[in-house]
């Protein structure tokens, strides 16, 4: 086993071992791409402030995301077909980050159901849920949620329309995989990872089949997840969703201070300002760019989390100092996932926190819950996305 120090390493990892299309799925973003690139390439923009002779024993990186104690706040992102990374993957990420002391998010389009996570976890998890126009399929999917213990929702509101992503239509994404001549060609340079499949029998969308009326297969999926989203969501639907699930609950998908305001006046327990990783709207500002100002225009209002980006431990650690009192991961553990299963999710989450650590450490900082804008240089207008910025300004 090679010697793993980065998240790179893992990625690289992760595509010799997995199939094109679900390699494809994770690592890509919608038309041009340009949000996607953004969103890593914008943290270089921050320098870190180094400072010295100051006594870095006894370090913390423990802190609270939404009351929850977290070994680093770091909680792992609902990703869409985990299970199709690694043969039951959502169950083998939720036991990493429970044994890490990270949260972790399930999402509502993931192979393993709330119930195949919950049967195998000993503590709370968060589920992740889409803005859908069936009352009674929402209605069930907390009451499922509830009963499996969750402790929170993650409502995603950025994909009322999902965008193009042009390498998941050329590969006919599909869970399980459609056994056309070209996936067929690449499923025989990946032997290992189809043994682990054939070993499990969780190869659909656990949380979709057998609870969504009329839905058996991959194509009868495409067709209710075409018209199962509220293209009429807005914010009187949100709180409803507020009312029925009764717990706390975060809003992910926050990009303008006035969504965020609006987030904060319905009773959101925390947003998560996120471009859904460059998926969604191709051209939006990064995510790091938009931090900025949201904090900004809702204070204490409501705790602001961060996702979108997140390669390392430094880029953590900069979320924080400009103010997000939590970060998510999405790509970062589905890369140790595809590379490793769950010793690679641990591996991932090992690589942040180290890297966080140390920075942290050489930032002259002994508690996560200390950093601030003191830790930066930031250009000058970087949270103003209308001012361009020029190459290798720091």
């Amino acid at each position: 086993m090679p010697v793993v120090t980065e998240i790179e390493e893992l990625r690289r990892l992760y595509q010799r071992r997995v199939p094109k299309m679900f390699y494809d799925y994770a690592v890509s973003g919608s038309w041009t791409e340009q949000t996607l690139r953004e969103n890593t390439s914008d943290f270089q923009h921050i320098r870190l402030k180094q400072r010295v002779a100051v006594d870095m024993s006894n370090r913390a990186t423990r802190a609270q995301m939404i009351g929850q104690d977290v070994a680093m706040p770091v909680a792992l992102a609902p990703v869409g077909l985990t299970g199709m990374q690694s043969a039951d993957g959502e169950i083998k990420a939720a036991r990493a980050a429970e044994r890490f002391g990270v949260p972790f998010t399930l999402s509502t389009m993931s192979i393993c159901s709330i119930e195949d996570v919950a049967d195998h976890t000993t503590k709370p998890f968060w589920f992740q849920v889409y803005t859908l126009k069936d009352d009674e399929f929402m209605r069930r999917l907390f009451d499922r949620a509830r009963a499996a213990g969750c402790s929170a929702i993650v409502v995603t509101v950025d994909l009322q329309i999902m965008a193009q992503r042009h390498r998941d239509l050329k590969n006919g994404l599909s869970a399980p995989p459609k056994l056309t001549v070209s996936a067929m060609m690449d499923l025989l340079t990946k032997i290992p990872w189809g043994l682990e499949m054939l070993g499990t029998k969780r190869r659909f969308f656990g949380n979709i089949a057998g609870h969504a009326k009329g839905v058996d297969d991959p194509s009868s999926l495409a067709t209710w997840t075409n018209q199962a989203f509220d293209h009429a969501l807005d914010w009187p639907r949100i709180a409803q969703f507020k009312k029925w699930w009764g717990g706390k609950m975060i809003i992910k998908g926050i990009m303008d201070p006035e969504d965020a305001r609006r987030a904060a006046d319905i009773g959101a327990d925390a947003i998560i300002v996120s471009n859904h990783g460059g998926r969604q709207l191709d051209g939006a500002a990064s995510s790091i760019r938009m931090l900025p100002s949201i904090i900004e225009a809702v204070g204490d209002r409501v705790e602001v989390h961060f996702d979108s980006g997140i390669r390392s431990g430094q880029d953590v650690l900069k979320a924080l100092a400009l103010g997000a009192k939590g970060t998510y991961i999405g790509r970062a553990f589905t890369y140790g996932l595809g590379a490793m299963g769950e010793a690679g999710v641990t591996k991932a989450l090992d690589i942040l926190h180290k890297e966080l650590d140390v920075t942290m450490a050489l930032c002259g900082e002994t508690d996560v819950k200390n950093l601030g804008p003191h830790n930066l240089y930031v250009p000058r207008g970087f949270g103003d996305p209308t001012v361009q910025l020029s190459k290798g300004t720091a």
